[in-house]
């Protein structure tokens, strides 16, 4: 089973005290916007165990910044799932419907009678953007424009049925995954603020883009088989086995070598770092700003890890969702009436 393998990314950076507390906060706040509904649905998330995935992922937070973080991975799974069913096989109204999260972003409030996913949505975009630096609202209002538009992109392979080349496929995982938010939310969580001239040096960057598919490659290979169940095609285990004609076990040994390649590459430019500091004349708090940068992409990428290999999201969900319906107990996401017209 892909969920037995095991990659060496770094070790796991801590938990964040304040684990507890955010379970409550986070359960109240999922039931009070709608995100669960019933006892079923209710039991299926909690056993994800969002907010541990949090204390991991973002072991500096607490409080209000860990909850934030909770509540923001809570509507990044429940809004997944609501495309493992028609709704994912229909590119017009998967476009339709993220078309009002876009909206979102922009400035657009929900309506009234809006559906949760659009409450929850609009609820953590306000709360993100209050008191955060102009250039950060502007780069991460892009990041979830790319996350929302991509789904549309993600149906257009269920409906093709096979998977993509590797360009192709990175492109619209890179987007449907979401893995750069995190990265996003790290910053804020950490309050820090990186100089724009280091944020796009070569080193951060391209760690930047490691560390985005660090964490997508390895999720793909634990959730293979829940994914290949329902039809998605955007998996690197699939691209690389469809395109190269390998054995599923050259496979998924292949996005192991894709995964270990990223590895050695963020550690040697992470090497690189002070020197380029260095180079820029940064200040000490500028140069504190970006080594706590660099351990925000390493915590989300050990935390992450960490987590997917102890949650029954993988290891259980074709036996609490059946492959023969959708993956999801509750409709959440829902088309305002008007939409597309």
């Amino acid at each position: 089973m892909p969920q037995d393998i095991d990659f060496d990314l770094p070790p796991t950076t801590g938990i964040s005290p304040d684990l507890d507390g955010t379970r409550r906060r986070n359960l109240h706040w999922v039931r009070r916007i709608g995100l669960v509904g019933d006892d079923r649905s209710l039991a299926w998330y909690t056993s994800w165990d969002m907010p541990r995935l949090a204390a991991l992922g973002f072991p500096y937070a607490r409080g209000p910044a860990l909850d934030l973080c909770a509540d923001a991975m809570a509507f990044f799974f429940v809004f997944d799932d609501q495309f493992d069913g028609p709704l994912g096989r229909d590119p017009a109204r998967t476009a339709r419907v993220c078309q009002q999260m876009i909206d979102i972003v922009h400035g657009a409030a929900p309506d009234a009678g809006a559906d949760p996913c659009s409450r929850a949505f609009a609820d953590i975009w306000a709360r993100c953007t209050q008191g955060a630096h102009p250039a950060w609202t502007a780069r991460t209002a892009h990041e979830w424009e790319y996350y929302f538009a991509a789904q549309a992109h993600e149906a257009i392979g269920r409906v093709r049925a096979t998977p993509a080349e590797l360009p192709a496929y990175l492109q619209v995982r890179r987007g449907v995954a979401g893995a750069d938010l995190p990265l996003s939310l790290g910053e804020q969580a950490a309050g820090i603020t990186v100089p724009a001239a280091a944020f796009h040096s070569p080193q951060l960057r391209i760690m930047r883009q490691a560390a985005i598919d660090i964490t997508l490659m390895c999720n793909d290979v634990y959730s293979l088989e829940k994914e290949e169940a329902r039809g998605d095609m955007d998996n690197i285990v699939l691209v690389l086995e469809h395109g190269r004609r390998r054995t599923r076990d050259e496979a998924v040994t292949a996005a192991c070598r894709q995964v270990a390649g990223r590895v050695r590459q963020f550690r040697e430019l992470a090497g690189q770092v002070p020197a380029m500091c260095a180079q820029l004349d940064l200040s000490h708090r500028q140069r504190s700003a970006v080594a706590g940068y660099t351990r925000v992409m390493t915590g989300w990428m050990s935390g992450y890890h960490s987590w997917q290999t102890e949650t029954l999201r993988y290891r259980t969900a074709l036996r609490i969702r059946p492959a023969s319906g959708p993956g999801y107990f509750d409709q959440v996401l829902r088309a305002r009436p008007d939409a597309g017209a």
